[in-house]
């Protein structure tokens, strides 16, 4: 590990060649032949962890390397893994809520009765959530060491809580796992443990009878499973019967918490060597209100996921999605004036629906002043074996899509998506075995913008690349809905890709506007620090803000109060923003 090190820094040092990936790959190749190794026990992977390392414990044998920071600046550059995981300036971490009942019953939904409803077990996310007890703080510690390891910028965290809906679970629950979330995030930050220590939670919940062994859990809950499947029994019956046993039941009588409690771990959060920038939840929108929204952003919520599948009223009754089409419509006028970004899921390929009638209701979905989403999460259906739309399969009344028609309605999509709607997901992280009918193809959005080729894929931001400051324009796209006048203003490079954004919303009612997002792209530069090439801490987010400040105020607002995350209350306190309430304001003069 040290001479593949060695050699690195030497080649960084001597700047005779470009250094990427490639070239390291060779690197890690030449040093297993020499060693004759049929794998690789040096690896990149394994590079930065030992690096760190020797670094935190070993000091003598660090300065030995003879290192400047210039040199480590480029050395944790080329080691880092997966450099886009931190690509849209944030790094950002997916908790899974535990299981527990449903208040709907859509026909489409898997039933893996050890997850929350419409997850299944071998889902990423929800592996590291049952290896961690589906305990917030214990999944965000574990995501965190990770992204370090991987040599990840972690100062800036965005917080996405999914599972099931969100608004079904108890306020007492919501708040306990709101505050675990927080409070890991703080004491990473070296506050030192204000809670149980990882090793004392992982105790505790293997007091109460808890296990993260997969071939256990699979035991506990096969028979529950196959009833399940079978139709024998609901999810809803399964989780009941399963909520009940002790493990679980001890669990739930300390898994609570206070309002106070939260509000003390935002307040420390504020200053926090890691920080919180934003906070998504999952819900539907036939449970979105004004007092509902109000809850949400009282824990801190930024932004919501929402399951919205389908326009058409005939489909959704059809798939047993019992939410109208105007409850959806509340549900965007609702979000939208309490200041939120609006993210929802829609859903392809439908029971009952045509490849034509999905192209039609997308069109509705980003052109219809009702609705016009900030994000869509543009899933295919896809049977797997829990869900209820499998006798509707064995039946042939629903079926996959062919492979081409599927790429044709997305390439439809993608090209019908206004430049303030961002595309974010195309499949859901489904493994192939798991599905029994339906895409299986995860490289389905390559396979999407490659048929587009440059006629404008969604995917615009700038990502890993270097920005050049002095090329960038400030454009501004203008849009209405229902109950306000939108502004996107963004930051773009001359081959049209942005390095940064701000959506404003100048309400039709009230004298005061509303910031709803503001985010710089680019690699994620530490607080206070800016990344060398990268749009990170480079006055762009100032800017946008005090554009946005000028715009508001043009068109007649006294005043704009800016959705604020808990981590970003000193930087708008910064731009003049003073606290108020649940949102941020600042006096137009």
């Amino acid at each position: 590990m040290e001479e593949a090190l060695r050699e690195i820094i030497r080649a960084l040092k001597a700047g005779d060649e470009p250094l990427d990936a490639a070239w390291l790959d060779r690197l890690l190749r030449r040093i297993s032949r020499a060693k004759h190794e049929s794998t690789r026990s040096v690896t990149k992977r394994k590079l930065l962890p030992f690096y760190l390392a020797i670094k935190a414990h070993d000091e003598e044998r660090w300065r030995s390397w003879d290192i400047d920071d210039a040199t480590e600046h480029e050395l944790l550059r080329l080691l880092k893994v997966k450099p886009r995981r931190t690509a849209s300036g944030v790094a950002t971490i997916t908790v899974i809520t535990k299981p527990w009942p449903c208040s709907s019953d859509c026909l489409y939904c898997p039933n893996d009765v050890r997850m929350p409803k419409s997850y299944l077990a071998d889902e990423p996310a929800c592996q590291r959530a049952e290896r961690n007890y589906f305990d917030p703080d214990l999944q965000v510690r574990s995501r965190l060491v990770a992204l370090r390891e991987m040599g990840h910028v972690t100062d800036k965290v965005e917080l996405i809580i999914l599972g099931g809906t969100w608004s079904d679970y108890p306020r007492s629950y919501q708040l306990w796992f709101v505050r675990e979330l927080f409070r890991a995030v703080n004491d990473f930050g070296g506050r030192g443990y204000a809670g149980d220590s990882p090793e004392g939670r992982d105790r505790r919940y293997r007091a109460c009878g808890f296990t993260h062994d997969t071939a256990e859990l699979e035991r506990r809950t096969s028979a529950l499973q196959r009833e399940v499947n079978a139709g024998e029994l609901t999810y809803n019956e399964a989780i009941g019967r399963i909520g009940r046993r002790d493990e679980w039941v001890q669990a739930a009588s300390w898994q609570t918490a206070t309002a106070q409690e939260l509000e003390c771990e935002h307040r420390y959060n504020e200053d926090a060597a890691h920080r919180v920038v934003g906070l998504t939840i999952e819900t539907r929108p036939d449970l979105i209100t004004p007092t509902s929204a109000r809850e949400m952003r009282e824990l801190g919520c930024t932004k919501i996921q929402m399951g919205i599948q389908s326009l058409d009223q005939r489909i959704l009754e059809i798939n047993h999605r019992h939410v109208s089409i105007g409850q959806i419509e509340e549900a965007f006028s609702a979000l939208r004036l309490a200041g939120f970004k609006i993210q929802v899921h829609f859903m392809a390929n439908l029971l009952g629906s045509t490849p034509d009638a999905d192209a039609a209701d997308y069109l509705r979905l980003v052109s219809d002043e009702r609705f016009l989403p900030d994000e869509v999460k543009l899933y295919p259906c896809c049977l797997v074996e829990s869900s209820r739309l499998g006798a509707c399969y064995k039946t042939g009344a629903w079926q996959p899509y062919a492979e081409d028609d599927l790429v044709d309605l997305l390439v439809a999509d993608t090209l019908a998506t206004p430049a303030y709607t961002r595309i974010s997901r195309m499949i859901r992280d489904i493994s192939s075995t798991d599905i029994v009918a339906g895409n299986k193809k995860t490289n389905l959005r390559q396979m999407v913008e490659a048929r587009i080729g440059d006629a404008g894929a969604d995917m615009r931001e700038v990502a890993t690349s270097d920005v050049a400051l002095s090329d960038l324009r400030l454009d501004c796209v203008s849009y209405h809905t229902t109950v306000s006048d939108e502004r996107f203003l963004q930051w773009v490079t001359p081959e049209g890709r942005i390095a940064g954004f701000l959506r404003l919303s100048l309400p039709m009612t009230g004298a005061e506007a509303m910031i709803r997002e503001v985010h710089v792209y680019g690699r994620v530069a530490g607080l206070g620090e800016s990344e060398r090439g990268g749009a990170q801490h480079a006055g762009l987010g100032r800017a946008l803000v005090e554009e946005a400040c000028h715009r508001a105020h043009e068109a007649g607002y006294g005043a704009v109060n800016v959705i604020s995350a808990v981590g970003t209350r000193n930087y708008y306190r910064g731009l003049g923003f003073a606290d108020a309430g649940l949102y941020q304001r600042r006096v137009l003069a």
